[in-house]
């Protein structure tokens, strides 16, 4: 029988439910021409107002790794994980997880992504780092995973190619909020990285994509069903963006702050708290640990003597990075022109932070992007950011600017200023807001 698109995204647009070999055969066109980019943006629309149901999820996100190149490790010698954040501000955990993980013989090939609005991608901090390539060959991320047992890079061009379609047609359609392809989305590339245990790290509040506790538990829970569903061991945390994970926002000064954690220089709880307990729970979920308890142990051990950190500088060196950039980082990474401190303007408890606004804020300094072709600058942000519940008054600095200009800079203070909203006291938002285990 002759495929035709429209009968697919008919059948959607009605309510009904997709089979496995239409979603399949729909997904493929891409790749074959057979289906056109306004058929592919009606069919983004049609699964938006009508959802999907869980094997449909499933079956959409390995149509989508099946679009591509699906990576084997099976020469490895020990189990292979990943983490994925729905991002955030300052969130710089990739940075420790991959390096703490690899330190205790789990390993980590991590296929990151840029930032997307006002969240920062990992990608972009490792650009900050002069020599550091996020685009190797396969050969070389082969290498570099083998032998430093980590490596963070970009997702190369022929890792599930049917997202890259219809990530770039749900941004032009206003169907980026479908919490059914934002779960293809993720899971499709996680999939075609050939995988053995994933944690999701799903943000919840004010600088989440997700801001209600509510959607965030829905999408977490149709990540963990999917990816499960489709062969991938993925368990879950949900935790609090309500202010910023790390007290660094901005790409080289979240690197900045990673090396500062790694070695023990200075280490924001909220940020180590999160860190350890996704790194406990990928412990557990491939069998390097007995229970969550042993796994944080371990990875504890791991990051306090000093395995991590060497992993750490053993994958920037083999990505092309300064061999030495660990212990000379001031001399590999670029200060901002103007460094000054933001004050409060009263006195009062920081009860309230505008996260979204904090990082647009680092967006609008030129360390995002405002279109896609825009040229970042590595070198701007904030560092001593406060966090809720801190006691300030007019003479205490909220926030550190890193700025390029002293325009950007003014723009910068007057942003973050309101962002920050103070009062009597804080709300008490638990950092792990919920935990959701394994299908399987």
């Amino acid at each position: 029988m002759v495929f035709l698109p429209q009968e697919v995204i008919a059948n959607k647009r009605d309510g009904r439910v997709l089979s496995a070999d239409e979603i399949a055969t729909f997904i493929a066109g891409f790749g074959s021409g057979s289906v056109s980019h306004a058929q592919a943006a009606a069919f983004a629309m049609a699964v938006y107002f009508r959802d999907m149901s869980m094997p449909e999820r499933v079956a959409l996100t390995l149509a989508m790794r099946d679009s591509g190149t699906v990576l084997d490790w099976s020469d490895l010698d020990g189990p292979v994980a990943d983490k994925h954040s729905t991002g955030g501000v300052g969130d710089n955990v990739s940075l420790m997880l991959a390096p703490i993980l690899a330190a205790i013989g789990i390993y980590v090939p991590m296929i990151s992504g840029r930032g997307l609005g006002h969240t920062g991608g990992t990608l972009d901090k490792f650009d900050a780092i002069p020599g550091y390539t996020t685009s190797p060959d396969n050969a070389l991320f082969r290498q570099v995973v083998k032998s430093a047992g980590c490596a963070i890079i970009g997702q190369t061009a022929d890792l599930a190619p049917a997202d890259k379609t219809l990530y770039s047609i749900r941004d032009v359609t206003g169907t980026v909020e479908s919490i059914a392809l934002i779960t293809a989305s993720i899971l499709s590339k996680k999939l075609a990285a050939g995988l053995g245990a994933l944690v999701l790290d799903v943000k919840t509040g004010s600088g989440a994509f997700m801001p209600t506790l509510e959607k965030s538990r829905d999408l977490a829970q149709s990540l963990v069903e999917v990816a499960n569903g489709a062969g991938l061991k993925t368990g879950a945390l949900i935790t609090d963006m309500n202010e910023p994970l790390a007290t660094a926002a901005g790409n080289g000064l979240e690197v900045r702050n990673a090396v500062d954690f790694l070695t023990g220089r200075h280490q924001d709880a909220r940020l180590k708290e999160v860190t350890l307990s996704l790194c406990a729970v990928v412990a557990e979920m491939t069998g390097v640990a007995t229970s969550p308890e042993a796994g944080r142990g371990m990875v504890e051990d791991a990051l306090n003597s000093g395995r991590a950190t060497e992993r750490f500088a053993r994958m920037v060196a083999a990505l092309g990075g300064p061999a030495d950039f660990v212990e000379n980082m001031d001399a590999h990474l670029q200060p901002a022109p103007i460094v000054r401190d933001v004050f409060a303007t009263e006195q009062g408890v920081i009860a309230e932070i505008d996260t979204r606004g904090v990082g647009m804020a680092v967006v609008a300094l030129g360390g995002g992007r405002a279109t896609p072709t825009d040229a970042i600058d590595h070198r701007v942000g904030f560092d001593r950011l406060l966090g809720l519940g801190a006691l300030v008054d007019a003479s205490m600095p909220i926030a550190r600017i890193h700025a390029r200009d002293e325009a950007s800079a003014a723009d910068a203070e007057s942003r973050v200023k309101s962002a920050y909203r103070l009062g009597e006291h804080a709300p008490a938002n638990p950092l792990i807001a919920d935990r959701i285990a394994p299908t399987n």
